[in-house]
């Protein structure tokens, strides 16, 4: 995809080293929409002295701007929690670390991304049961059916239900398609490409969809009775050493 300048700017802007830096939500998805904010998030290293010293930095930096007609979101958060957030049953770094859509990395995001298979367990479906839970409260919110949480609901269960079965994260809607085949899913995304953020599906099934979201649901606890993953992380030495290593690499500089 074609990175505008301006997010380029912001990334070069950052305060700390930045591990990575990638584009995560509806861009990763494979559904933005015309006026779809883009998502950054990444890694940044907090130098010795501003984590030993009394005045420490900043854990998580955010900053939310327009710049040239965008609405550009970034998060980063510093080594040391990111890896503690990689140790639990969160999702959400999980795709972070792996998006395709890379727009900083260095060879330790690499060495990461290899140990962090050893992060994902079988209880990471309840990071996924929960997120499609809360997106299909809010598909059904006041009946007004908007086309954006009907599609999170379906990428995020598709998404749990792979990586139950493979221990492989895929955030991208049209490729898990292209693995589960739901005839119903392309237009669900055309609609999502071609309309606004908050667009209201006038001519919707909804009994279609609720039946729909409850057989993926369970698809996704058998996938999660049934997985091969482990019960628990095993990258906690491996994780450590990396953290050691790059704040002793961000003391000598």
């Amino acid at each position: 995809m074609n990175i505008p300048s301006s997010i380029n700017t912001i990334i070069g802007q950052q305060p700390y080293p930045l591990l990575f830096a990638i584009i995560s939500g509806s861009h990763l998805y494979g559904f933005p929409s015309p006026d779809s904010d883009y998502d950054l998030r990444g890694m940044h290293i907090l130098p010795v002295r501003e984590v030993v010293g009394l005045e420490t930095g900043n854990e998580t930096i955010e900053v939310s701007e327009v710049r040239e007609s965008l609405d550009i979101d970034l998060v980063t958060h510093d080594v040391k929690k990111f890896f503690l957030m990689l140790l639990k049953k969160n999702g959400y770094v999980l795709e972070q670390l792996y998006s395709p859509l890379i727009l900083t990395t260095s060879p330790e995001h690499e060495e990461l991304k290899f140990i962090a298979k050893n992060c994902i367990t079988r209880h990471h479906s309840y990071h996924y049961l929960g997120f499609a839970a809360t997106q299909w409260k809010l598909f059904n919110k006041q009946q007004t059916h908007r086309i954006k949480p009907l599609v999170y609901v379906y990428r995020v269960l598709l998404t749990g239900i792979y990586l139950m079965q493979t221990g492989i994260l895929e955030a991208n809607l049209i490729k898990l398609n292209e693995v589960f085949n739901l005839s119903y899913i392309p237009d669900l995304i055309a609609q999502k490409l071609a309309a606004t953020e908050k667009s209201i599906l006038l001519d919707i099934n909804v009994d279609f969809h609720q039946i729909e979201y409850e057989r993926l649901r369970n698809k996704l606890q058998e996938a999660y009775q049934s997985s091969p993953l482990p019960e628990a992380p095993s990258a906690n030495a491996d994780l450590h050493n990396l953290l050691v290593r790059l704040r002793t690499r961000s003391y000598e500089l």
